[in-house]
Protein backbone atom coordinates (compact mmCIF):
# COMPACT_ATOMS: atom_id res chain seq x y z
CA UNK A 1 0.00 0.00 0.00
CA UNK A 2 1.49 3.57 -1.30
CA UNK A 3 2.58 5.06 2.49
CA UNK A 4 0.45 8.57 2.06
CA UNK A 5 -2.51 6.33 1.70
CA UNK A 6 -1.43 4.61 4.99
CA UNK A 7 -1.19 7.86 7.00
CA UNK A 8 -4.59 9.19 5.90
CA UNK A 9 -6.09 5.78 7.40
CA UNK A 10 -4.20 5.80 10.33
CA UNK A 11 -4.62 9.98 10.98
CA UNK A 12 -8.65 9.29 9.79
CA UNK A 13 -8.39 6.50 12.94
CA UNK A 14 -7.12 8.68 14.76
CA UNK A 15 -9.23 12.09 14.18
CA UNK A 16 -11.97 10.11 16.37
CA UNK A 17 -10.44 10.95 19.19
CA UNK A 18 -11.30 14.35 19.13
CA UNK A 19 -15.40 13.82 19.03
CA UNK A 20 -14.69 10.74 21.78
CA UNK A 21 -12.96 13.42 23.93
CA UNK A 22 -15.33 15.94 23.42
CA UNK A 23 -18.04 13.83 24.22
CA UNK A 24 -16.28 13.50 27.55
CA UNK A 25 -15.69 16.75 28.52
CA UNK A 26 -19.39 17.10 27.84
CA UNK A 27 -20.08 14.37 29.77
CA UNK A 28 -18.21 15.13 32.78
CA UNK A 29 -20.39 18.78 33.79
CA UNK A 30 -23.98 16.57 33.86
CA UNK A 31 -25.73 14.66 36.27
CA UNK A 32 -25.68 10.88 36.38
CA UNK A 33 -28.98 10.49 34.58
CA UNK A 34 -28.04 13.01 32.12
CA UNK A 35 -24.97 11.56 31.40
CA UNK A 36 -26.39 8.20 31.03
CA UNK A 37 -28.78 9.86 28.35
CA UNK A 38 -25.76 12.03 26.35
CA UNK A 39 -23.88 8.67 26.09
CA UNK A 40 -26.74 6.71 24.29
CA UNK A 41 -27.73 9.83 22.44
CA UNK A 42 -23.86 10.66 21.39
CA UNK A 43 -23.68 7.05 20.05
CA UNK A 44 -26.91 7.66 17.86
CA UNK A 45 -25.93 10.33 16.42
CA UNK A 46 -22.18 8.89 16.04
CA UNK A 47 -24.37 6.45 13.44
CA UNK A 48 -27.15 8.59 11.94
CA UNK A 49 -24.55 11.04 10.84
CA UNK A 50 -22.08 8.31 9.30
CA UNK A 51 -25.06 6.72 7.18
CA UNK A 52 -25.51 10.31 6.53
CA UNK A 53 -22.54 11.87 5.32
CA UNK A 54 -22.20 8.55 3.14
CA UNK A 55 -25.36 8.92 1.69
CA UNK A 56 -25.93 12.46 0.87
CA UNK A 57 -23.88 14.73 2.67
CA UNK A 58 -20.41 13.67 1.03
CA UNK A 59 -21.76 15.06 -2.49
CA UNK A 60 -23.07 18.41 -0.53
CA UNK A 61 -20.01 18.88 0.76
CA UNK A 62 -17.05 17.77 -1.98
CA UNK A 63 -19.33 17.58 -4.85
CA UNK A 64 -18.07 19.91 -6.40
CA UNK A 65 -14.28 19.95 -5.28
CA UNK A 66 -12.46 18.96 -8.83
CA UNK A 67 -13.05 22.47 -9.90
CA UNK A 68 -10.57 24.00 -6.57
CA UNK A 69 -8.36 21.13 -6.69
CA UNK A 70 -7.00 20.69 -10.65
CA UNK A 71 -3.49 18.92 -9.57
CA UNK A 72 -6.25 15.84 -8.24
CA UNK A 73 -6.89 13.71 -11.08
CA UNK A 74 -8.94 11.06 -8.64
CA UNK A 75 -11.20 14.13 -7.95
CA UNK A 76 -11.54 15.47 -11.32
CA UNK A 77 -15.36 13.57 -11.54
CA UNK A 78 -16.65 15.62 -8.68
CA UNK A 79 -17.43 18.86 -10.64
CA UNK A 80 -20.99 19.41 -10.34
CA UNK A 81 -22.47 22.10 -8.03
CA UNK A 82 -25.11 24.70 -7.68
CA UNK A 83 -25.03 27.95 -7.75
CA UNK A 84 -27.77 30.93 -6.53
CA UNK A 85 -25.91 33.19 -8.96
CA UNK A 86 -25.90 33.36 -12.88
CA UNK A 87 -23.19 31.13 -14.77
CA UNK A 88 -21.40 34.44 -15.70
CA UNK A 89 -20.51 35.53 -12.02
CA UNK A 90 -18.11 32.62 -12.23
CA UNK A 91 -18.07 29.10 -10.66
CA UNK A 92 -16.21 30.50 -7.27
CA UNK A 93 -19.86 30.86 -5.78
CA UNK A 94 -20.83 27.79 -5.60
CA UNK A 95 -23.20 27.19 -2.59
CA UNK A 96 -23.49 22.86 -2.87
CA UNK A 97 -22.16 20.15 -4.29
CA UNK A 98 -24.22 17.37 -6.79
CA UNK A 99 -21.49 14.49 -7.40
CA UNK A 100 -20.51 11.58 -4.97
CA UNK A 101 -24.06 10.29 -3.81
CA UNK A 102 -23.74 7.19 -1.63
CA UNK A 103 -19.77 7.26 -2.71
CA UNK A 104 -20.75 6.07 -6.09
CA UNK A 105 -19.40 7.06 -9.65
CA UNK A 106 -17.16 9.62 -9.67
CA UNK A 107 -16.78 9.29 -5.66
CA UNK A 108 -15.20 5.31 -6.13
CA UNK A 109 -11.88 6.73 -6.08
CA UNK A 110 -9.42 6.25 -3.12
CA UNK A 111 -8.81 10.08 -3.07
CA UNK A 112 -12.45 10.57 -2.95
CA UNK A 113 -12.72 7.75 -0.29
CA UNK A 114 -10.06 9.50 1.67
CA UNK A 115 -11.60 12.84 1.37
CA UNK A 116 -14.71 11.28 2.62
CA UNK A 117 -13.18 8.99 5.49
CA UNK A 118 -11.12 11.97 6.58
CA UNK A 119 -14.13 14.47 6.97
CA UNK A 120 -16.88 11.65 8.09
CA UNK A 121 -15.39 12.76 12.16
CA UNK A 122 -16.02 16.34 11.47
CA UNK A 123 -19.57 15.46 10.60
CA UNK A 124 -19.93 13.22 13.78
CA UNK A 125 -18.98 16.08 15.77
CA UNK A 126 -21.05 18.10 14.34
CA UNK A 127 -24.34 16.15 15.21
CA UNK A 128 -22.74 15.22 18.43
CA UNK A 129 -22.52 18.49 19.96
CA UNK A 130 -26.37 19.85 19.63
CA UNK A 131 -27.44 16.37 21.43
CA UNK A 132 -24.95 16.73 24.39
CA UNK A 133 -26.56 20.18 25.06
CA UNK A 134 -30.03 18.66 24.65
CA UNK A 135 -30.07 15.28 25.61
CA UNK A 136 -32.54 15.19 28.90
CA UNK A 137 -34.03 18.59 27.98
CA UNK A 138 -35.61 17.97 24.42
CA UNK A 139 -38.06 14.77 23.83
CA UNK A 140 -36.25 11.89 22.84
CA UNK A 141 -37.69 11.73 19.48
CA UNK A 142 -36.02 15.02 18.44
CA UNK A 143 -32.31 14.64 19.44
CA UNK A 144 -31.81 11.85 16.64
CA UNK A 145 -33.75 13.64 14.11
CA UNK A 146 -31.55 16.75 15.07
CA UNK A 147 -28.76 14.60 14.81
CA UNK A 148 -28.89 13.19 11.06
CA UNK A 149 -29.97 16.39 10.07
CA UNK A 150 -26.85 18.03 10.75
CA UNK A 151 -24.50 15.47 9.81
CA UNK A 152 -26.04 15.26 6.26
CA UNK A 153 -26.99 18.01 5.20
CA UNK A 154 -26.37 21.28 8.33
CA UNK A 155 -22.99 20.94 8.54
CA UNK A 156 -22.22 19.50 4.90
CA UNK A 157 -23.16 22.56 3.02
CA UNK A 158 -21.31 24.59 5.54
CA UNK A 159 -18.24 22.50 4.42
CA UNK A 160 -18.84 23.15 0.93
CA UNK A 161 -18.45 26.85 1.38
CA UNK A 162 -15.42 26.57 3.36
CA UNK A 163 -13.07 23.26 2.05
CA UNK A 164 -15.17 22.44 -0.97
CA UNK A 165 -14.68 24.84 -2.99
CA UNK A 166 -17.56 27.32 -2.18
CA UNK A 167 -18.31 31.12 -1.99
CA UNK A 168 -16.47 31.75 1.34
CA UNK A 169 -13.42 30.59 0.58
CA UNK A 170 -13.93 31.95 -3.12
CA UNK A 171 -14.13 35.56 -1.44
CA UNK A 172 -10.38 36.26 -2.02
CA UNK A 173 -10.42 35.27 -5.69
CA UNK A 174 -13.76 36.72 -6.52
CA UNK A 175 -13.39 40.07 -5.02
CA UNK A 176 -10.59 40.53 -3.17
CA UNK A 177 -10.78 40.08 0.50
CA UNK A 178 -7.76 38.66 1.44
CA UNK A 179 -7.37 34.94 1.20
CA UNK A 180 -11.15 34.27 1.45
CA UNK A 181 -12.65 32.83 4.78
CA UNK A 182 -9.72 30.44 6.26
CA UNK A 183 -10.31 28.01 8.55
CA UNK A 184 -7.48 25.88 8.57
CA UNK A 185 -8.66 22.44 10.59
CA UNK A 186 -12.58 23.58 10.79
CA UNK A 187 -12.74 25.16 13.78
CA UNK A 188 -15.34 27.62 12.75
CA UNK A 189 -16.96 25.36 10.04
CA UNK A 190 -17.66 22.17 12.65
CA UNK A 191 -17.88 23.90 15.82
CA UNK A 192 -19.60 27.49 14.83
CA UNK A 193 -22.17 25.72 13.11
CA UNK A 194 -22.82 23.38 16.04
CA UNK A 195 -22.77 25.41 18.42
CA UNK A 196 -25.74 27.98 16.78
CA UNK A 197 -27.72 25.35 16.07
CA UNK A 198 -28.01 24.26 19.61
CA UNK A 199 -28.39 27.45 20.73
CA UNK A 200 -31.42 27.38 18.51
CA UNK A 201 -32.52 24.39 19.78
CA UNK A 202 -32.31 25.46 23.68
CA UNK A 203 -34.24 28.55 23.14
CA UNK A 204 -37.01 25.98 21.58
CA UNK A 205 -36.28 23.48 24.40
CA UNK A 206 -34.94 25.77 27.27
CA UNK A 207 -33.31 24.59 29.79
CA UNK A 208 -34.09 27.70 32.50
CA UNK A 209 -32.75 27.57 36.40
CA UNK A 210 -35.38 28.82 38.53
CA UNK A 211 -35.10 32.37 40.24
CA UNK A 212 -34.50 30.62 43.90
CA UNK A 213 -31.85 28.42 42.01
CA UNK A 214 -30.06 30.79 40.27
CA UNK A 215 -30.00 33.47 43.44
CA UNK A 216 -29.12 30.39 45.80
CA UNK A 217 -25.60 29.45 44.08
CA UNK A 218 -23.42 32.44 43.12
CA UNK A 219 -20.13 30.26 42.22
CA UNK A 220 -19.88 28.58 37.88
CA UNK A 221 -21.16 25.04 37.46
CA UNK A 222 -19.05 22.98 38.94
CA UNK A 223 -17.85 19.39 37.13
CA UNK A 224 -19.24 16.31 38.90
CA UNK A 225 -16.69 13.38 37.65
CA UNK A 226 -13.27 15.48 36.71
CA UNK A 227 -11.53 12.64 35.89
CA UNK A 228 -13.88 12.59 32.65
CA UNK A 229 -12.85 15.95 32.17
CA UNK A 230 -9.29 15.91 32.19
CA UNK A 231 -8.93 12.75 30.16
CA UNK A 232 -11.53 13.91 27.72
CA UNK A 233 -9.27 17.40 27.07
CA UNK A 234 -6.22 15.32 26.53
CA UNK A 235 -8.49 13.08 24.16
CA UNK A 236 -8.84 16.52 22.08
CA UNK A 237 -5.47 17.53 22.45
CA UNK A 238 -4.09 14.21 21.08
CA UNK A 239 -6.55 13.73 18.34
CA UNK A 240 -6.33 16.97 16.79
CA UNK A 241 -3.14 17.13 15.17
CA UNK A 242 -4.59 13.76 12.58
CA UNK A 243 -7.73 16.00 12.58
CA UNK A 244 -5.86 18.59 10.34
CA UNK A 245 -3.61 15.99 8.65
CA UNK A 246 -6.29 13.48 7.88
CA UNK A 247 -7.40 14.73 4.14
CA UNK A 248 -5.43 13.71 1.38
CA UNK A 249 -5.88 16.97 -0.11
CA UNK A 250 -4.52 19.06 2.52
CA UNK A 251 -1.02 17.34 3.52
CA UNK A 252 0.61 16.99 -0.27
CA UNK A 253 0.26 20.90 -0.17
CA UNK A 254 1.83 21.09 3.00
CA UNK A 255 5.58 22.41 3.43
CA UNK A 256 7.45 21.05 6.52
CA UNK A 257 7.91 24.40 8.00
CA UNK A 258 3.87 25.05 7.91
CA UNK A 259 3.55 21.46 9.28
CA UNK A 260 5.96 22.01 12.14
CA UNK A 261 4.26 25.16 13.20
CA UNK A 262 1.21 23.99 13.23
CA UNK A 263 2.15 21.54 15.78
CA UNK A 264 3.70 23.51 18.02
CA UNK A 265 1.43 26.22 17.47
CA UNK A 266 -1.09 23.71 18.60
CA UNK A 267 0.32 22.91 22.32
CA UNK A 268 0.71 27.44 22.86
CA UNK A 269 -3.37 27.34 21.69
CA UNK A 270 -3.96 24.61 24.37
CA UNK A 271 -1.51 25.35 27.28
CA UNK A 272 -3.10 29.62 26.62
CA UNK A 273 -6.49 27.74 26.59
CA UNK A 274 -5.84 26.15 29.81
CA UNK A 275 -3.97 29.30 32.09
CA UNK A 276 -6.85 31.88 32.43
CA UNK A 277 -9.91 29.21 33.23
CA UNK A 278 -7.28 27.85 35.80
CA UNK A 279 -6.07 30.63 37.10
CA UNK A 280 -9.93 32.50 37.05
CA UNK A 281 -11.80 29.85 39.10
CA UNK A 282 -9.28 29.66 42.01
CA UNK A 283 -9.89 33.21 42.34
CA UNK A 284 -13.41 32.90 42.49
CA UNK A 285 -14.05 29.89 44.26
CA UNK A 286 -10.66 29.49 46.37
CA UNK A 287 -9.53 26.34 44.30
CA UNK A 288 -8.95 25.29 40.22
CA UNK A 289 -11.78 23.58 38.74
CA UNK A 290 -10.41 20.72 36.68
CA UNK A 291 -13.94 20.96 34.73
CA UNK A 292 -13.44 24.68 33.85
CA UNK A 293 -9.91 24.14 32.99
CA UNK A 294 -10.68 21.34 30.89
CA UNK A 295 -13.33 23.19 28.82
CA UNK A 296 -10.45 25.89 28.42
CA UNK A 297 -7.83 23.61 26.71
CA UNK A 298 -10.91 22.39 24.59
CA UNK A 299 -11.72 26.22 23.56
CA UNK A 300 -7.81 26.79 23.09
CA UNK A 301 -7.71 23.50 20.50
CA UNK A 302 -10.82 24.79 19.16
CA UNK A 303 -9.41 28.13 17.99
CA UNK A 304 -6.00 26.59 17.08
CA UNK A 305 -7.93 24.23 14.45
CA UNK A 306 -9.04 27.55 13.12
CA UNK A 307 -6.15 29.65 12.69
CA UNK A 308 -3.51 27.16 12.31
CA UNK A 309 -0.35 27.72 11.38
CA UNK A 310 -1.21 30.98 10.00
CA UNK A 311 -0.11 33.13 13.57
CA UNK A 312 3.16 32.90 14.36
CA UNK A 313 4.20 31.54 18.08
CA UNK A 314 3.22 34.58 20.29
CA UNK A 315 0.25 35.06 18.57
CA UNK A 316 -1.03 31.55 18.58
CA UNK A 317 -0.67 32.01 22.56
CA UNK A 318 -2.10 34.69 22.59
CA UNK A 319 -5.52 33.09 20.42
CA UNK A 320 -5.26 30.49 22.76
CA UNK A 321 -5.59 32.76 25.86
CA UNK A 322 -8.54 34.84 24.55
CA UNK A 323 -10.60 31.50 23.38
CA UNK A 324 -10.09 29.77 27.36
CA UNK A 325 -10.36 33.29 29.00
CA UNK A 326 -14.02 33.62 27.01
CA UNK A 327 -14.98 30.13 28.79
CA UNK A 328 -15.69 31.19 32.24
CA UNK A 329 -17.25 34.34 31.69
CA UNK A 330 -19.54 33.41 28.97
CA UNK A 331 -20.67 30.22 31.03
CA UNK A 332 -20.76 32.96 33.90
CA UNK A 333 -22.98 34.65 31.97
CA UNK A 334 -25.77 31.86 30.68
CA UNK A 335 -25.73 30.97 34.12
CA UNK A 336 -26.43 34.08 36.13
CA UNK A 337 -27.79 36.68 33.66
CA UNK A 338 -29.56 34.75 31.17
CA UNK A 339 -30.04 31.92 33.61
CA UNK A 340 -29.77 29.36 31.03
CA UNK A 341 -28.60 25.46 32.53
CA UNK A 342 -25.97 24.39 29.71
CA UNK A 343 -24.23 22.03 31.58
CA UNK A 344 -22.59 20.45 28.67
CA UNK A 345 -20.92 23.88 27.77
CA UNK A 346 -21.54 23.74 23.59
CA UNK A 347 -21.89 27.37 23.00
CA UNK A 348 -19.61 28.89 25.58
CA UNK A 349 -16.86 26.03 25.25
CA UNK A 350 -17.13 25.66 21.88
CA UNK A 351 -18.74 28.27 19.78
CA UNK A 352 -17.76 31.07 21.05
CA UNK A 353 -14.07 30.12 21.14
CA UNK A 354 -14.21 28.89 17.22
CA UNK A 355 -15.95 32.64 16.74
CA UNK A 356 -12.27 33.91 18.13
CA UNK A 357 -10.00 31.63 16.52
CA UNK A 358 -11.35 32.74 13.17
CA UNK A 359 -11.22 36.11 14.14
CA UNK A 360 -7.46 36.03 15.07
CA UNK A 361 -6.69 35.01 12.12
CA UNK A 362 -7.24 38.28 10.63
CA UNK A 363 -4.98 39.63 13.50
CA UNK A 364 -2.17 37.70 13.91
CA UNK A 365 -1.42 35.89 10.58
CA UNK A 366 1.58 37.00 9.48
CA UNK A 367 2.38 35.71 6.33
CA UNK A 368 4.54 33.54 6.87
CA UNK A 369 2.31 30.65 6.01
CA UNK A 370 -0.21 29.73 3.91
CA UNK A 371 1.29 30.51 0.09
CA UNK A 372 -1.36 29.96 -2.81
CA UNK A 373 -4.00 29.02 -0.18
CA UNK A 374 -7.12 28.79 -2.08
CA UNK A 375 -5.53 29.72 -4.99
CA UNK A 376 -4.92 33.05 -4.15
CA UNK A 377 -1.04 34.73 -4.51
CA UNK A 378 0.53 31.76 -5.17
CA UNK A 379 3.48 32.94 -6.79
CA UNK A 380 3.67 36.51 -4.60
CA UNK A 381 1.17 38.23 -2.98
CA UNK A 382 0.69 42.00 -2.61
CA UNK A 383 3.48 42.67 -4.37
CA UNK A 384 5.57 40.12 -2.03
CA UNK A 385 7.09 36.54 -2.99
CA UNK A 386 6.13 33.54 -1.04
CA UNK A 387 3.77 35.89 1.53
CA UNK A 388 0.97 33.54 2.62
CA UNK A 389 -2.02 34.40 4.70
CA UNK A 390 -1.85 37.99 6.56
CA UNK A 391 -3.67 40.16 9.00
CA UNK A 392 -2.92 43.10 11.28
CA UNK A 393 0.77 41.30 12.52
CA UNK A 394 2.61 40.67 9.62
CA UNK A 395 6.10 39.21 10.42
CA UNK A 396 9.26 41.70 8.70
CA UNK A 397 9.51 41.26 4.87
CA UNK A 398 5.38 40.90 4.59
CA UNK A 399 2.99 43.53 4.25
CA UNK A 400 0.00 43.76 6.01
CA UNK A 401 -3.41 42.44 4.70
CA UNK A 402 -5.76 43.33 8.03
CA UNK A 403 -8.72 44.82 5.79
CA UNK A 404 -9.34 42.79 3.26
CA UNK A 405 -8.45 39.10 5.50
CA UNK A 406 -10.79 40.82 8.56
CA UNK A 407 -13.64 41.44 6.55
CA UNK A 408 -13.37 37.96 4.76
CA UNK A 409 -13.78 36.52 8.52
CA UNK A 410 -16.39 38.43 9.42
CA UNK A 411 -18.20 37.78 7.09
CA UNK A 412 -17.62 33.95 7.59
CA UNK A 413 -18.61 34.59 11.04
CA UNK A 414 -21.93 35.62 10.49
CA UNK A 415 -22.55 33.89 7.42
CA UNK A 416 -21.98 30.60 9.50
CA UNK A 417 -23.18 31.79 12.93
CA UNK A 418 -26.78 32.71 11.44
CA UNK A 419 -26.86 29.36 8.57
CA UNK A 420 -26.31 27.22 12.05
CA UNK A 421 -29.01 28.90 13.96
CA UNK A 422 -31.87 29.50 11.04
CA UNK A 423 -31.20 26.02 9.91
CA UNK A 424 -31.45 25.25 13.74
CA UNK A 425 -34.96 27.00 13.58
CA UNK A 426 -36.27 25.77 11.12
CA UNK A 427 -35.91 22.23 12.40
CA UNK A 428 -36.64 22.57 15.76
CA UNK A 429 -39.66 25.08 15.79
CA UNK A 430 -41.81 22.40 13.64
CA UNK A 431 -40.57 19.38 15.11
CA UNK A 432 -41.24 20.86 18.67
CA UNK A 433 -44.82 21.26 17.28
CA UNK A 434 -44.91 18.25 15.91
CA UNK A 435 -44.34 16.54 19.14
CA UNK A 436 -46.23 18.76 21.59
CA UNK A 437 -49.33 17.91 19.04
CA UNK A 438 -48.78 14.33 19.03
CA UNK A 439 -47.84 13.76 22.50
CA UNK A 440 -51.82 15.47 23.15
CA UNK A 441 -53.39 13.33 20.91
CA UNK A 442 -52.10 10.58 22.72
CA UNK A 443 -52.24 11.69 25.98
CA UNK A 444 -53.27 8.91 28.56
CA UNK A 445 -56.73 8.92 30.60
CA UNK A 446 -56.27 11.46 33.04
CA UNK A 447 -58.34 9.40 35.98
CA UNK A 448 -55.85 6.60 35.36
CA UNK A 449 -52.87 8.87 35.62
CA UNK A 450 -53.61 10.54 38.66
CA UNK A 451 -54.42 7.16 40.64
CA UNK A 452 -52.00 6.53 43.16
CA UNK A 453 -49.64 3.68 41.97
CA UNK A 454 -48.51 3.07 45.71
CA UNK A 455 -52.22 1.54 46.38
CA UNK A 456 -51.82 -2.11 46.47
CA UNK A 457 -54.46 -4.73 45.66
CA UNK A 458 -55.39 -5.77 49.21
CA UNK A 459 -55.35 -1.90 50.34
CA UNK A 460 -58.63 -1.62 47.53
CA UNK A 461 -59.92 -4.77 48.64
CA UNK A 462 -59.75 -3.70 52.32
CA UNK A 463 -61.88 -0.20 51.28
CA UNK A 464 -64.87 -3.13 50.55
CA UNK A 465 -64.74 -4.72 54.00
CA UNK A 466 -67.28 -3.57 56.18
CA UNK A 467 -65.76 -1.31 59.33
CA UNK A 468 -66.16 -2.73 63.32
CA UNK A 469 -69.24 -0.96 64.88
CA UNK A 470 -66.65 0.73 67.46
CA UNK A 471 -64.39 2.40 64.81
CA UNK A 472 -67.83 3.60 62.41
CA UNK A 473 -67.10 7.29 62.95
CA UNK A 474 -63.75 7.16 61.85
CA UNK A 475 -64.21 4.99 59.06
CA UNK A 476 -66.68 7.23 57.53
CA UNK A 477 -64.32 10.11 58.17
CA UNK A 478 -61.57 8.56 56.44
CA UNK A 479 -64.18 7.69 53.53
CA UNK A 480 -64.94 11.01 53.11
CA UNK A 481 -61.54 12.35 52.98
CA UNK A 482 -60.92 9.79 50.39
CA UNK A 483 -63.92 10.69 48.37
CA UNK A 484 -62.78 13.91 47.91
CA UNK A 485 -59.55 13.08 47.04
CA UNK A 486 -60.32 10.52 44.31
CA UNK A 487 -61.48 11.54 40.83
CA UNK A 488 -65.46 10.62 40.46
CA UNK A 489 -65.04 8.43 37.75
CA UNK A 490 -61.81 6.06 38.82
CA UNK A 491 -62.47 2.24 38.41
CA UNK A 492 -62.03 -0.06 41.66
CA UNK A 493 -59.52 -2.80 41.11
CA UNK A 494 -60.19 -6.36 42.52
Amino acid sequence: MDSSLLWNLTAAGLAFLLPAGLLLVAASGMRAQRAWDAALGGLAAFCLAGLGYWAIGFAFQFGSVGFLYTDHPELSGLLRGWSPLPEGWGVGWIAAGLDGWFLTGPAATPAAMGLFLAHVPWSMTAALLPVMALRGRAPTLATPVIALMVGAVIYPLAGNWVQGGGWLAALGRNIGLGHGLVDFGGGGTVFLVSAFVSLAALLVWPPRRSTQETEAGSELPSVHLPLLAVVGSLLVMGGVLAWVWASPVQQPGTTPYTAMRTAVNGLLYAAGGVAVPLLFTWFVTGASDPGMSARGLVAGVVAGLAAGPFPGHGGALLTGLLAGGSVPFVTFALHRVFRIDEGAGVFAGIGIPAAIGLLCVGIFADGAAGSGWQQVGAGSYMGVSGQGVTGLLAAPGFRADFFSQIQAQIIGIVALGLWGFVSGSIICVPLALFIYGFGRAVQPDENVKRRNPARGREQYRAEDMRPAPEDVQYSQEMSAQAAAEMPAEEPRFR
